[in-house]
């Protein structure tokens, strides 16, 4: 089988090297199927897609709505470097799944208005699958509604005609799109499980997702629900996309 690639955007290790892990568990994949690619730690390596099954994105720190002059030299080369990989993606309708982060590189791509209109606390909250979801073959296995992990400051208020939307919730009406047949993006994370979450709750608690004295508040949040569903996503990307 050709491997899968994960193009990865944590500074911190302990949630990046976690991040990787529940990718690993939720896809089925072995490690030598799955590629990591950190792109904070340096550029975008060339990546043959004839040589390659599928591109995964996890999340990361980096908003796409953030004015120019506000972002890091790190986060003008990694949007750069998306802006390149995607170019050649798009066109060829290459299988592409990106998770959180996901949403801002491909709705960033195809001009969609991203702004902090739908931005939403660490928490879990309930997602609907549209007509047009319920068809397609990552959601074919989905209740109308589930339950996901979210934690965003910036989401799709506007989607371009160019993309068929397929979950979205009262919150923040962008939830997971498609451009094509083949490259998708959800704003929310189907890698996550409580304890990864927790993780990222701690290891971000200084990085402005909530107050300085919600941390327990937000950790019982994410506890409230069972969370079990999003996850099958990653396996029937895997399963229709392996090669």
């Amino acid at each position: 089988m050709k491997p899968f690639v994960l193009l990865a955007t944590r500074a911190e290790d302990l949630p990046a090297d976690e991040e990787y892990e529940l990718f690993l568990r939720y896809t089925g994949l072995a490690p030598e199927q799955l590629i990591r690619v950190r792109l904070e730690a340096g550029p975008m390596p060339e990546l043959n897609l004839d040589e390659l099954s599928g591109i995964f994105v996890g999340g990361g720190p980096f908003n796409a709505s953030d004015p120019p002059d506000q972002k890091s030299p790190v986060q003008h080369r990694v949007e750069a470097d998306f802006h390149t990989v995607l170019t050649e993606v798009v066109a060829r309708d290459f299988p592409f799944l990106g998770a959180c982060y996901g949403v801002g590189t491909v709705g960033a791509f195809l001009g969609a208005t991203i702004d902090r209109t739908y931005s939403e606390p660490i928490s879990v909250v309930s997602l609907s699958v549209t007509d047009a979801g319920a068809a397609d073959p990552l959601l074919h296995d989905m209740p109308s509604t589930f339950g996901a992990f979210v934690g965003h400051k910036e989401a799709i208020s506007k989607l371009p005609d160019s993309a068929t939307l397929l979950v979205s919730s009262a919150t923040c009406p962008v939830q997971m799109f498609r451009v094509g047949e083949n490259v998708y993006a959800t704003q929310f994370h189907p890698e996550l499980d409580v304890e990864g979450i927790t993780t990222r709750i701690h290891a971000y608690a200084e990085h402005g997702y909530f107050a300085a004295d919600e941390l327990e508040l937000t950790l019982s949040a994410v506890r409230a629900t069972s969370v079990s569903h999003p996850s099958r996503i990653l396996r029937a990307f895997v399963q229709r996309y392996a090669r």
